[in-house]
């Protein structure tokens, strides 16, 4: 089966200010009706190399091209065919609902009537018909980021950018706009996305890289990752003995400390949660699934990061 042409393909990107190196010659491709996920703690290099992927900052060293052509001398061309959506609200308080995505169409040289068809499209998309005369203060904070989501798609886009689009939302709203991107991704859209929410990476994404420092830790799958470095389940124990440290260290098994409890890693969790809380689980313990965030935690540190 051949493979198609790459929506994305960087080969070692890097964006330097100054001394300071904030993406440190990375690689990687995207691919079409792909959710690729960018996650990373804060200073990690997402929003710098995203900043170059639509032209924002240029590059200081490698290569990038997008849909097939190199973003330096096609920038023009190459951000007509991109919609992104920015962390903040940035929309105009003072227009209507309809009006700022009419007006964000000047941007892209879309005629009015192409550009009212295309408001009226994304504002029954996004559930916000009801709403196209309201000013942007009347609408909650879950309209404003589906509006942000479709300003951003209102010149067809292939490619979709999304910084972080959920922060500050509440569960039924997230979930909401989960919903409208994954109809999106089954049209064919390719997405890129960052976010800070684990669970958000998990479910939407085909594939992921978690950067830190300027550079790719890891990249593949969600389910694979997790596999990969931390197993089927963690079990937690509670202030663990040094007994349970040696048997770990003598079976081999991984884990690690986290201020007063053990989080152990393992693929065959039922049959070491029952030895481990029969003989070693003084003040309690538990078995749960692995998640994206284990494999986050225990790659990129649990430190807080300025």
């Amino acid at each position: 089966m051949t493979q198609l042409a790459p929506v994305i393909a960087a080969a070692n990107l890097t964006k330097r200010f100054g001394d300071f190196t904030a993406v440190d010659g990375i690689t990687f491709a995207i691919f079409p009706g792909e959710c690729f996920g960018f996650l990373g703690p804060n200073g990690a290099g997402k929003t710098s190399t995203i900043r170059m992927l639509y032209g924002f900052y240029p590059l200081s060293a490698g290569s990038l091209e997008i849909f097939g052509r190199d973003l330096h001398h096609n920038l023009r061309e190459v951000k007509y065919k991109i919609g992104v959506c920015q962390q903040d609200n940035n929309l105009d308080p003072d227009l209507s609902v309809r009006e700022n995505l009419l007006v964000f169409a000047r941007y892209f040289d879309l005629v009015r009537e192409k550009a009212e068809a295309r408001a009226q499209e994304l504002l029954d998309f996004f559930g916000l018909i009801h709403k196209q005369d309201a000013r942007i203060p009347e609408l909650s904070g879950g309209m404003q980021r589906r509006l942000v989501v479709a300003r951003a798609l209102i010149n067809d886009p292939t490619l979709l950018v999304l910084d972080e689009p959920t922060t500050g939302l509440d569960p039924q709203s997230r979930h909401q706009l989960w919903e409208k991107l994954r109809q999106l991704k089954a049209r064919g859209l390719c997405i890129l996305l960052t976010t800070h929410y684990m669970d958000e990476a998990a479910q939407m994404c085909d594939r992921l890289m978690i950067m830190d420092q300027g550079r790719i830790l890891v990249e593949g799958a969600p389910l694979d990752l997790i596999g990969r470095y931390i197993g089927g389940n963690v079990i937690e124990v509670e202030e663990p003995g040094g007994e349970l440290l040696e048997f770990l260290k003598g079976e081999g098994i991984s884990s690690e400390t986290e201020s007063t409890r053990l989080l152990i890693y393992t693929a065959d969790g039922e049959a070491l949660f029952r030895r481990i809380s029969q003989q070693y689980c003084s003040a309690g313990c538990t078995l749960r699934q692995a998640t994206l965030e284990d494999v986050f935690l225990k790659l990129t540190g649990r430190g807080l990061r300025e």
